[in-house]
C-alpha cells in the first residue's frame, strides 16, 4: 500500500522502512518536523540519494550513496502544466561529470538488481513510449490521462514533437477541448458527483504559550531550498536574510522592533530570524518564508515548526497554521564578514549566509565579545595573509582585514548589538599599497553602512532606502516617477508591490 511526502516518513521513524531512495526533493527542510525526520533518516539501512548539487540538508542527513543526477537545463525528456499541455524539453548544457538523467541512473540501478529486460531503455523516447503505453493500458476512455496515439513514436517524431494537450487516443485526432464541457465525467454512469465535504476547521488551538498562527509561503526571489537560487547574488538581495513578519501591534506587545532578532518557537522545534514589522501583515500571525535551511542559515529552517498535521485524502500537510510563540533573541554583539574562503563559525553563533559576486557575505550575532573574534579572524585569514585588526575597548567594537599581495582578501567587523557599523572603521585598516582594493568585495566608501537595506528591484539593484528618499525629497511620488529616476519597477515588473507599498508608507503620517 503506497504512503503519503508524511506518512512514510513517520513510517521511516518507527523503523518499519529500511531503505529510501530521494529524488529531486530536499524533505529534510521542507517536511513538518524536519528536525524529527532528519534523525529519522538515520536510521535507515540504506539510504541513496539522487542530487545534482553537491551538498544539502538532505544529503547531510546522512546518505550512504549519493548518485549525480543531471539538472534541468540538462536533460531531454518532455515536461506537462497544469492545463495538460506536454511540451518537448531539449537540453541546452551538457551534464557535468559523471551526472546522468534520472532514467538512466533507475535504469541501470534496475538491471544490477535483475530487472535488465524491464529497463532496457536507451534513451528518453523509449521512456516517453512506456509512458504512453501505460496510460492507455486497459484504459478504452475509463481514464482522462491517455497518450496512446503516441504509443509508436519515433525517435525522430519525439525529437520534433510540437506542444500537445492530452488525452491523445489511439485511433482519434487530439481533441484540444475542455474537459467536462458536455458532461462526460470519469464515473460508471459518466455523471458528477457531488461530496459533502467536512467543514474545514484547523487542528490546533493558539493558547497562552503559543498565542500566534505560523504561516508559511514563499518570496519572491528565491525557490524551495535555495539549492540553485540561493547561489545567486543578485536574487539573494532582494531579502538577504530569513524573518519573521508581523503586525505592529504584535510586535510592541512582544517587544520587538523592526530588525531585532527573535526565536519564533512552536511545540516541534524553534528559529532564530530577523523580525519584519508591516502593518500589511494579519494580527495574530506570523509569516515566515520556507527558504532557509542548515545550508543557508545556523537556525531558519521552517519545517522544524511546522506540526505534522496532513489533509486526510491528499496527505497535504497543515503548513499555515501551526500555533506559535515569538520572543526577542538577545545577543550582545552583531557582526559581518565578507570572504571568499568556506568559514565556521564558532559555536552558539547565529548567522546567515549570503552569496556576493565577489565573495560570501556573512551577517552573524553572538554573545562571544571581540577577543574570541580576533582569534577567529586570525586563524580565517590564514598564515599567508598580511592580516590588520584594531579593537577599540570603549566601544566594543572590533574590525580586521586581510590582504594578499596588497589586495583586500576579506574582513569582519563586530560591535554591540543595535549599533550599525560603517566603512570607515574599517579605512583606518588599508594599507597605503592597497589603492582601490577598498572596493573589492563589496568595501564602499567610508560613511556607508555595511548592514545593507534590503533591495526591491532585484534587476537593477535599488535598495528600499533609495526609493523613500526620493518620495521623502518630493522628487518622486509615484510608480512612474521612481521608475523614470531609479529604473526599479522597469523591467520584470515584480517589485511594483513592493514599490507601492513604500510609497504609501511615505505618505501616510507616522505615530511621535
Amino acid at each position: 500500500e503506497g504512503l503519503k511526502a508524511v506518512q512514510m516518513f513517520e513510517a521511516i521513524e518507527r523503523g518499519e522502512i529500511k531503505a529510501l531512495w530521494i529524488m529531486a526533493t530536499n524533505p529534510a527542510v521542507s517536511l513538518p518536523r524536519a528536525s524529527a525526520m532528519r534523525e529519522a533518516l538515520r536510521k535507515l539501512d540504506l539510504f541513496i540519494v539522487s542530487e545534482n548539487v553537491r551538498s544539502n540538508d538532505t544529503v547531510n542527513a546522512g546518505a550512504h550513496v549519493l548518485l549525480p543526477a543531471a539538472a534541468w537545463g540538462e536533460k531531454d525528456g518532455t515536461v506537462t502544466n497544469s492545463e495538460r499541455r506536454i511540451s518537448r524539453q531539449r537540453a541546452f548544457m551538457p551534464p557535468p561529470g559523471e551526472a546522468k538523467p534520472d532514467w538512466w541512473i533507475v535504469s541501470e540501478v534496475a538491471k544490477r538488481l535483475g530487472f535488465a529486460e524491464a529497463f532496457a531503455f536507451r534513451s528518453a523516447t523509449d521512456v516517453f513510449r512506456e509512458h504512453a503505453a501505460l496510460s492507455s493500458f486497459e484504459n478504452d476512455g475509463a481514464r482522462d490521462f491517455d497518450l496512446g496515439g503516441l504509443v509508436g513514436i519515433s525517435f525522430e517524431e519525439f525529437d520534433a514533437l510540437e506542444p500537445m494537450q492530452w488525452p491523445v487516443r489511439a485511433g482519434e485526432a487530439q481533441a484540444g477541448r475542455r474537459f467536462f464541457a458536455e458532461g462526460g465525467f470519469f464515473t460508471p454512469d459518466r455523471k458528477a458527483r457531488f461530496i459533502a465535504p467536512e467543514p474545514p476547521a484547523l487542528r490546533d488551538e493558539t493558547s497562552a504559550a503559543f498565542p500566534f498562527r505560523l504561516n508559511t509561503g514563499r518570496i519572491r526571489d528565491q525557490w524551495h531550498t535555495m539549492t540553485r537560487t540561493g547561489r545567486s547574488a543578485r536574487l539573494s538581495a532582494h531579502m538577504p536574510e530569513p524573518f519573521a513578519e508581523m503586525h505592529p501591534d504584535d510586535a510592541r506587545a512582544a517587544r520587538l522592533a523592526d530588525g531585532d532578532l527573535a526565536q519564533v518557537s512552536t511545540p516541534h522545534g524553534d528559529c532564530i530570524v530577523k523580525v519584519t514589522v508591516s502593518d500589511g501583515q494579519r494580527p495574530g500571525s506570523l509569516f515566515l518564508p520556507i527558504h532557509w535551511s542548515g545550508e543557508s542559515a545556523s537556525a531558519a529552517c521552517v519545517g522544524d515548526l511546522v506540526a505534522a498535521r496532513t489533509d486526510p485524502h491528499s496527505g497535504q500537510p497543515e503548513a499555515k497554521a501551526t500555533p506559535a510563540a515569538i520572543a526577542p533573541a538577545d545577543f550582545s554583539f552583531r557582526g559581518l564578514i565578507r570572504t571568499r574562503a568556506a568559514v565556521a563559525l564558532p559555536a552558539e553563533t547565529w548567522w546567515v549566509r549570503i552569496p556576493r559576486a565577489d565573495g560570501t557575505e556573512i551577517r552573524f550575532a553572538t554573545n562571544q565579545g571581540p577577543l574570541i573574534w580576533h582569534d577567529f579572524a586570525y586563524r580565517l585569514f590564514g598564515p599567508d595573509t598580511k592580516f590588520a585588526d584594531r579593537l577599540d575597548a570603549s566601544q566594543d567594537t572590533y574590525r580586521a582585514a586581510g590582504f594578499i599581495d596588497g589586495e583586500l582578501d576579506g574582513w569582519l567587523c563586530l560591535g554591540p548589538a543595535g549599533v550599525r557599523l560603517h566603512a570607515d572603521a574599517l579605512a583606518t585598516l588599508i594599507p597605503a599599497e592597497a589603492g582601490d582594493a577598498s572596493r573589492m568585495l563589496g568595501l564602499s566608501s567610508a560613511g556607508a553602512m555595511l548592514e545593507l537595506e534590503p533591495v526591491v528591484c532585484a534587476c537593477f539593484g535599488v535598495g528600499a532606502d533609495a526609493i523613500r528618499e526620493l518620495v521623502a525629497s518630493g522628487e518622486a511620488r509615484s510608480v512612474q516617477e521612481i521608475g523614470q529616476r531609479l529604473r526599479a519597477g522597469t523591467n520584470c515588473g515584480s517589485c511594483l508591490p513592493g514599490v507601492k507599498r513604500i510609497i504609501a508608507h511615505a505618505r501616510t503620517p507616522q505615530p511621535v
